[in-house]
């Protein structure tokens, strides 16, 4: 079992290819995350994605989709973003990652001011399903596999057949964005808010925190820092930071410490409690987790 490694900011650690050939392709599966989940995090890389097998539960900032087997996603550049395994269980999919400076060259050119940071840098434009049954989505959908089935075996040409192949896809996104109204700039102050709000969250949940530390941090009164956090993440501050403790507690329980101990490590007083919390995230109590292989 693995989980993402994040920055305090939560950009993610991982590399996504180099600076020469800025591409990650990979094959991915919900059910290798701790707790069937990937964590909140972000990264300046572009994120494609196409659904092998299964349902996951994909959130992009505000927003929440139910992604099946044909279907894909669409992730931009800085977005915040998670998976989680549906109650049908474990999903397998395709991701693409890359950087914007693999469409546009070189600082400064047509392609980036014109074509790249207009959509890029937007987060009013942070994601969007792909579905098989829209004409130009199912186009990209498909680029996603021939991109796939490269990597597996490359071309003479492959990585300019992936560069071709890449900057259609964003040819096609952009002619749809560009027909989108403008979002403004609250949007971007939503989510340096909601980044915020995470960034503190995941810094002092060992603590015994408070709402009003939390509306405090980022200067609201504690109602509409709990209506704002609903609305964009779909469930209570409480509710995640109940969830994020769980999942930090995962790895603490494989190693050697008693179950009291990993409850107060992630920040609950009481470890009767953590175990009723654990088992309503995991299923199981803590101590069947740790004897799972």
């Amino acid at each position: 079992m693995i989980q993402i490694h994040t920055t305090d900011s939560q950009m993610e650690m991982k590399a996504h290819g180099d600076y020469h050939f800025p591409v990650y392709i990979s094959e991915e599966s919900i059910g290798i995350y701790e707790g069937g989940a990937f964590m909140w995090h972000w990264h300046p890389e572009i994120e494609l994605t196409w659904i092998q097998s299964g349902t996951i539960d994909y959130r992009v900032n505000e927003q929440q989709y139910i992604l099946s087997q044909g279907e894909g996603l669409f992730c931009n550049s800085n977005a915040l973003h998670s998976g989680y395994m549906t109650e049908h269980g474990n999903c397998e999919y395709l991701s693409i990652t890359f950087h914007p400076r693999f469409i546009y060259g070189y600082e400064g050119s047509i392609l980036q001011t014109k074509y790249t940071d207009s959509m890029a840098v937007s987060p009013g434009l942070s994601s969007l399903p792909l579905r098989p049954e829209v004409s130009w989505q199912s186009e990209i959908l498909e680029s996603i596999k021939q991109i796939y089935r490269w990597s597996k075996q490359p071309p003479i040409d492959y990585e300019l057949s992936i560069h071709l192949t890449l900057t259609r896809i964003w040819q096609l996104l952009f002619r749809y964005f560009a027909a989108l109204p403008d979002t403004g700039e609250s949007e971007m102050e939503h989510l340096d808010r909601l980044k915020d709000i995470l960034t503190f969250i995941q810094t002092h949940y060992q603590e015994a925190l408070t709402l009003k530390d939390i509306a405090g941090n980022v200067n609201i009164c504690k109602s509409e820092c709990c209506r704002f956090f609903k609305k964009h993440m779909h469930m209570t501050l409480f509710d995640y930071l109940l969830f994020y403790r769980i999942q930090q507690s995962l790895p603490l329980l494989k190693e050697d410490n008693s179950i009291t101990d990993v409850a107060g490590m992630v920040g609950f007083s009481n470890p009767c409690y953590y175990g009723k919390i654990f088992k309503r995230y995991m299923n199981c109590s803590p101590r069947e987790y740790r004897k799972q292989e």
